[in-house]
């Protein structure tokens, strides 16, 4: 059974992959993955953040008397709340590159124009094959406007188009107004792939203690429903590679993402809950399931479900919504 994808033009022995996690920090957990059979390696996101101190402080110690940033750089987090500053991430891409035998993908997470862009070009140099752009992005300021936010996004992207030749995909959140148009404005501006979608980890509150507690919660099947609409709307539409990031937990979690369209299946909470070797179950479940039901490949059933080929497209729009309402009876 055939399952090779193309993914951000690269050719991969099938969709399955680690997502940008703390998966790829230690070289054994890699080569376990390798062995798992992962299509290829995405390593954790470097944060603009991060980059933003390490230049700030670099400035400081070689051009400006002790403490004048003092202020500016208390507004950012300390080096010691990252599992790898600038200069290990870069060690790392060199150490998983030399120690695997699979595409490396690294991931920057940012969301204005900067000289933390260059850091695009550092990780192509050290030996990436393509590279996540992960737009998170909370406005809390009332002035900022939904199109300032799309506008500067897509000068963002533009500029790093500019400055690298790998391949890039851009890892979205789902809640820009109009996400088709976004998604048009961003592959014109040169990104070869979308990632649907990147999570938002919520606080939650202390009421005892009134403090806003920090907790990490895993996806579970029930997050991959959002994606499924998206890339069932998106994949009809545009030429650029997508992956989905968020949910995929079973075999049929990863058919379903590739019957709306996905070129790319990333998992994360079912490795860090199982091992690696979840990976390997989903890969073997998808190649039987392909051959119980007569598939000569996965591109065959690849879009089959998407808003161009589905026989219900009103189940991805807001007939889906109206009728939902209406199908609730509540309790006899």
């Amino acid at each position: 059974m055939e399952l090779k994808t193309s993914y951000l033009g690269l050719e991969l022995a099938h969709p399955l992959m680690p997502g940008a996690s703390p998966l790829a920090d230690d070289l054994d957990t890699v080569k376990r993955l390798e062995d798992a059979g992962a299509a290829a390696i995405t390593l954790r996101s470097l944060f603009e953040e991060q980059i933003e101190h390490e230049q700030m402080a670099t400035a400081a110690f070689l051009d400006e008397p002790a403490h004048s940033f003092a202020e500016a750089m208390s507004y950012l987090p300390s080096p010691g709340d990252f599992a790898l500053g600038p200069e290990e991430y870069l060690n790392q891409v060199r150490l998983i590159r030399e120690a695997v035998a699979l595409p490396v993908v690294g991931s920057l997470n940012g969301t204005h124009s900067g000289r933390w862009l260059e850091y695009a070009s550092l990780i192509e140099e050290a030996g990436a094959s393509a590279l996540e752009v992960n737009l998170y992005e909370l406005v809390t300021d009332p002035k900022v406007s939904a199109s300032w936010v799309e506008d500067s996004s897509v000068v963002m992207i533009a500029e790093l188009a500019g400055r690298i030749d790998i391949p890039f995909a851009v890892k979205l959140s789902p809640y820009y107004s109009a996400l088709p148009s976004f998604a048009a404005r961003l592959e014109q501006a040169g990104a070869a792939g979308l990632i649907l979608f990147n999570r938002f980890y919520q606080a939650d509150i202390d009421i005892e203690e009134l403090e806003a507690v920090r907790s990490l919660h895993l996806s579970d099947s029930s997050s991959l429903l959002l994606r499924l609409r998206w890339l069932a709307i998106l994949s009809s539409q545009r030429e650029c590679s997508l992956a989905v990031s968020g949910g995929v937990h079973s075999v049929e979690d990863a058919i379903k993402a590739i019957m709306c369209g996905a070129d790319g299946v990333q998992m994360v909470s079912a490795l860090l809950q199982h091992g690696p070797g979840r990976l390997t179950e989903v890969r073997n479940g998808l190649r039987d399931w392909l051959v119980d039901h007569e598939y000569e490949s996965l591109d065959q059933m690849r879009g089959s479900m998407n808003l161009a080929h589905s026989p219900d497209p009103a189940a991805f729009e807001r007939a889906n919504y109206m009728q939902i309402l209406q199908s609730w009876r509540g309790v006899s």
